[in-house]
Order: structure tokens, then sequence, then C-alpha cells
């Protein structure tokens, strides 16, 4: 298979997706490259449109600005956190995350199979969020992410939950960065192993 035929992985997202506070080597889009590639799948560096802090608003900016030249092959949606964080209304998140499956859609050749939507992380279980009301953090993050499972759900797309695997570091600090509230790269590492059969699946067309 030549350069020309590689498959193409584009990434959209915030913090998470861009690997704040670890190596880019331990960023979840490249490691998912990585293990992709160790097992013979001929893809290129994931193209990853994302910036910490950013809402929904945000990333929709940053795609017209960017304007990412489908078509990709997978197409990863991970976004949310900071508009649960800033109490931004759910309902815009909603209207703003929906535009940006659509748009994920398009940038994988049309079809939803090709887009894995990610769930939000909870932050509430790290040191971050000492003195902070974790209880109703928990709660709105599920909030968050049954509005985003129910979107991607509708338009036929992937779903990979990593919310259970986020609150693990509750009781295991490893899986947190030095800064005591991004993911470590062995963090993103358990996230790898179950977006990988997704991607699996949406190169084979199943």
């Amino acid at each position: 298979m030549s350069s020309a035929q590689q498959l193409r992985f584009l990434a959209l997202g915030d913090s998470y997706t861009i690997g704040h506070n670890v190596e880019i080597a331990e960023r979840w889009p490249v490691q998912l490259v990585e293990r992709l590639r160790g097992e013979g799948i001929n893809i290129s560096d994931a193209e990853i449109i994302a910036v910490s802090g950013w809402t929904t608003n945000q990333l929709q900016e940053a795609v017209k600005t960017t304007a990412p030249q489908g078509p990709f092959d997978i197409v990863t949606l991970m976004i949310g956190v900071n508009n649960q964080y800033q109490g931004l209304d759910i309902d815009q998140y909603r209207s703003e995350f929906v535009d940006l499956l659509h748009q994920s859609v398009a940038f994988g050749k049309g079809d939803p199979s090709k887009v894995i939507v990610v769930s939000i992380p909870d932050w509430s279980v790290t040191p971050f969020a000492e003195g902070k009301n974790r209880a109703e953090a928990a709660t709105k993050i599920d909030e968050f992410n049954a509005v985003n499972e129910t979107e991607v759900a509708k338009v036929g797309g992937r779903y990979v939950d990593v919310t259970p695997i986020s609150r693990r570091a509750e009781y295991e600090p490893h899986l947190l960065s030095s800064d005591g509230l991004h993911p470590s790269g062995a963090m993103y590492k358990l996230w790898v192993g179950i977006i990988v059969p997704e991607c699996r699946a949406a190169m084979s067309g199943r």
C-alpha cells in the first residue's frame, strides 16, 4: 500500500485529545495510531484539532478556521468537559455538539459509522476537585454524556465510554499526570484499548 493509500484519522476535541501535560507520544490519538500500525494497519499520523479549555463553540470556530480536508477514514469527537465546568447551558451544548457531529460525519466520507464519539471523563475524582462539589460535578458530567451518547446514536455513529476508566483515578493516582487533573499516558493507554475495536470496525465498514 502506498503512502497515498494510507488511512487518515482526524481527532477533534479539547485538553484530553491534545494530551495536556503529557508527552506527545503519550497523547491517546498518537498512541492509537501506533497501536494500529502495530497491527499492520497503514495509517497516517493523527490530524488533531484540539486545545485545552475549548468548549463546543470554540471547537466549532476552530474547525471552520482550520478547514481540514477530508475524507477521513476515522473521525473522533470528544468535547464538552469545559461546557460542564463553566456551567454552560446543556441545551446549548446539545445544539453545538450536534453541529460538530454532523461535521464529523461529513469529514468521514458522509458515513456516520466512521465517527467515534468518546465520552467526557470525570474530573470530580481528581485532586483538582478538592473543595469543589464533587457529587454535583459527577452528576452533570453524566448528564452531558447522556446528551452526546443519545445524539451519536441518532446518526448511527459509534460511542466509547471512557468515563468509568477516568473514575479509577480516585484510587489509582498513576492514572493522572503531574497536574493532578489531566490523565497520564497510562490512562490514555487504557482508553486506546477500548477505542481500537471501534476503529477496526469503522475501517472495515462493519
